[in-house]
């Protein structure tokens, strides 16, 4: 019982400190610059083959060209936003169950 009631002060206390928005970390749809010019290159040739995509005329296409396209894009996609990412949530869940192990 004592554990548990520790558990859910730490929790209490770790969602009172979790700020809403950080001003040091980029927004989530903003692109970031790349470190060097020839990363900014690839970035480029790969944003415009974004455009490309989304410009073109998709009812004409077959179903497995669709999918292609697709494929492509989250490939892209990927490319450019690379990372790991952990909500807020999943963070307080490990240390909850940090917590409570421990």
């Amino acid at each position: 019982m004592k554990k548990l009631i520790m558990s859910m002060i730490a929790a209490m206390l770790l969602l009172q400190f979790v700020p809403a928005e950080s001003k040091n970390l980029p927004a989530v749809n903003s692109t970031s610059t790349p470190a060097s010019p020839a990363d900014a290159a690839a970035a480029k040739v790969l944003i415009d083959r974004l455009s490309e995509i989304d410009g073109m005329d998709k009812s004409t296409l077959k179903s497995s060209e669709k999918r292609a396209l697709r494929k492509e894009v989250r490939a892209i996609k990927n490319e450019l936003n690379g990372g790991v990412y952990l909500s807020v949530g999943a963070i307080i869940l490990i240390i909850i169950l940090l917590i409570v192990l421990l």
